[in-house]
């Protein structure tokens, strides 16, 4: 060989592609492609961020107590089943480091976040995509796809792009329905804004059996999607085999010192999800009425499905919105060739897609 080479199967990787940010030639532009919330973090977590810029010259502790302590107190739990990291996606990826291997499968559905099959890949494992139903997850089809290649399963719970759940009755059936050794991943990204009584986010399931796992985030509801805060609840056996392969300073201090402050100002959280809450009913109910279909979403963004006429479909909505500044996102990549995911923004932004999209397709808003 004439140069380094990477192992068969790296190559074959589709390399994941942010949400755009940039509207070139527009003055005021409102990025609504990544889920962020409008409300910002919480002041105190600002300020415990602030506080830790004067210790930057020591290391941040590898165990990220201060953290897990506050998400053990906050949500009930037991510390020594919390691991912290750099965003779910790293916790995502020591899954798949630690479970999986050549030879091994590891389901995803059709729709389901692009990370897991980039991870399932990585780790030399072939990713199995079952269908959804109605755009949600159906585990009758993820039981059907089980096989004794089978180590690992993926669920979004919400969905995203979908906006789509199954009640915690439906992760149940799942889970006995799976054999014992195949870790069953509940990833609870967007938990915080559901306000449904037969949704659980996965502690209770976690805590109840060997195989589970429940991955949260901090990049949602709580604002600090430019710290990369995530973390995991599992068996104490899950947590310290990833415990064996995880960098020892994963996560930096002021990222540690924010998130703890900001899981403990949970009244600044329930404003974000009140607000949230309000617009998705509002931003539904207006698009519907212009004339496009909608997903009813329990999460923070809606997925708009545009028509199959010239001059109405997603990519021109979306290069007519990205021309006023407003900026969603392309979803074809997630199975959605003619649709466009939306994030709750502010009041102003939300207001303006609706205008705008009432006049691109003819119909006032």
């Amino acid at each position: 060989m004439s140069k380094p080479v990477p192992r068969p199967g790296i190559l074959d990787i589709a390399a994941y592609v942010p949400g755009k940010e940039h509207a070139p030639g527009v003055a005021r532009v409102y990025k609504l492609s990544s889920n962020e919330t409008p409300l910002g973090a919480s002041p105190k977590a600002i300020e415990a961020f602030k506080a830790a810029a004067g210790n930057l010259e020591r290391y941040p502790d590898g165990q990220a107590l201060e953290l897990r302590e506050a998400i053990a107190s906050v949500h009930g739990l037991n510390p020594a089943n919390i691991l912290c990291g750099n965003g779910s996606d790293e916790l995502l990826g020591l899954l798949c480091h630690v479970y999986l291997g050549p030879g091994d499968e590891g389901i995803i559905t059709e729709h389901g976040f692009l990370v897991y099959k980039i991870q399932i890949m990585g780790a030399g494992a072939t990713p199995v995509v079952v269908k959804e139903k109605n755009h949600t997850v159906d585990v009758d089809a993820i039981l059907a796809a089980v096989t004794d290649k089978t180590k690992i399963v993926f669920i979004a719970n919400p969905g995203n792009p979908t906006g789509t759940y199954i009640p915690v009755s439906e992760i149940r059936r799942l889970q006995a329905g799976l054999p014992k050794h195949v870790v069953l991943v509940l990833d609870a990204a967007y938990a915080e804004y559901v306000r449904r009584n037969d949704y659980e986010s996965g502690i209770e399931v976690v805590s109840s059996n060997a195989n589970v796992v429940m991955t949260r985030t901090f990049s949602k509801a709580y604002g600090l999607a430019a710290l990369r805060v995530g973390w995991m609840y599992a068996p104490v056996e899950i947590i310290d085999a990833l415990n064996r392969v995880r960098g020892p300073f994963n996560m930096n201090a002021p990222a540690i010192a924010a998130g703890a402050a900001a899981i403990r100002d949970q009244s600044f959280v329930q404003e974000a999800v009140s607000f949230n809450q309000m617009w998705i009913e509002k931003l539904t109910s207006a698009f519907e009425a212009i004339g496009l279909k909608v997903t009813p979403s329990v999460a923070n963004f809606v997925l708009i499905h545009f028509p199959e006429t010239d001059g109405k479909r997603a990519a021109d909505a979306d290069e007519f919105l990205t021309s006023r500044g407003y900026i969603l996102r392309a979803v074809r990549s997630y199975g959605f060739p003619n649709s466009l995911r939306m994030s709750v923004g502010p009041e102003e932004a939300n207001h303006g897609v609706i205008e705008a999209l009432g006049e691109f397709m003819g119909r006032k808003a």
